[in-house]
């Protein structure tokens, strides 16, 4: 299934008998062992703390931390929608999946924010305010998050295009005209979308700045990027938690909105008239 797996393997016949059983659990349940905590596993196995210390640090990791991190880093790639959904098998009881899920969504902020480069955010800032159109795509599990950057973004700057569509031909005819003069903001994370990965790849032909928002650097969807914001993601089962690539996205926002407090202005002072007019929104004023 991973690299972790093929190293188990390649190792498990120099092992000691504790350092075998532990090895054992970890093949037959690798996708719970992804989510567990040191102690959980030490309870489930019967292996001391230590000896497991000792065991991920002979597979070359530095600690615990580290190696279930990447277990789940490749899990992520590879599981099938049915194997993902077998992940919520882990879960003891309803409170036992909502407390373990709001948790993980607040520890994925803490990674993002500490992990953040503040470089190439400025950066990526800079490109979208110069650029003459901006082409924004995220398909699948990650068109919610495109969908709402362009909700906001189509109130910033008057060229915005949102990607979509259900076939390769029709999201390359909506880039087609992309040039060196704009900006491409790709968004995709496990299991990564060949649409968006080869509409990065042309765009970047054409010349056109590239910006990508996933999870990690070294993949087939930055190889093509000029700048990459990356965002901590998890996987609840077959939900993608993408609670902090949404915080991200929301900084990005306001961060734009900053350098064009005019513009906005404007643009949001006629659409509250419009609004008013046609009775978008609910008012207080008692009259239906």
């Amino acid at each position: 299934m991973s690299n972790i797996l093929e190293m188990i393997n390649l190792k498990i016949d120099s092992m000691s008998k504790q350092q075998k059983n532990l090895a054992s659990y970890i093949v037959e349940h690798y996708d719970d062992v992804a989510y567990m905590k040191l102690q959980e596993l030490s309870q489930n196995t019967g292996v001391s703390e230590a000896t497991i210390l000792r065991f991920i640090s002979e597979l070359g990791f530095e600690g615990f931390h580290s190696f279930r991190n990447t277990l789940e880093e490749e899990m992520k790639s590879k599981l099938t929608s049915v194997q993902r959904l077998n992940i919520s098998e882990r879960y003891q009881d309803d409170a036992h999946a909502i407390h373990n899920i709001i948790e993980t969504d607040i520890e994925n902020l803490k990674e993002t924010k500490n992990a953040l480069d503040e470089e190439s955010f400025a950066k990526a800032i800079d490109a979208v305010l110069n650029a003459r159109k901006i082409y924004l795509m995220g398909l699948r599990s990650s068109a919610p998050l495109s969908s709402f950057m362009y909700y906001y973004m189509s109130r910033l700057f008057d060229e915005v295009k949102h990607i979509s569509g259900t076939s390769t031909n029709e999201v390359f005819e909506q880039i087609l005209p992309i040039s060196s003069e704009d900006v491409m903001i790709g968004i995709s994370f496990p299991r990564y979308s060949q649409r968006t990965i080869n509409s990065i790849e042309y765009a970047k032909k054409k010349g056109a700045k590239v910006i990508v928002i996933t999870d990690k650097d070294n993949t087939q969807l930055t190889a093509n990027a000029d700048i990459k914001l990356l965002a901590k993601y998890s996987m609840a089962s077959f939900v993608d938690s993408l609670t902090a690539p949404l915080s991200l996205i929301n900084a990005f926002l306001v961060t734009l909105g900053m350098h064009r407090k005019e513009h906005i202005k404007d643009n949001f002072a006629a659409l509250e008239e419009l609004w008013s007019i046609y009775r978008v929104y609910e008012t207080n004023d008692g009259n239906e």
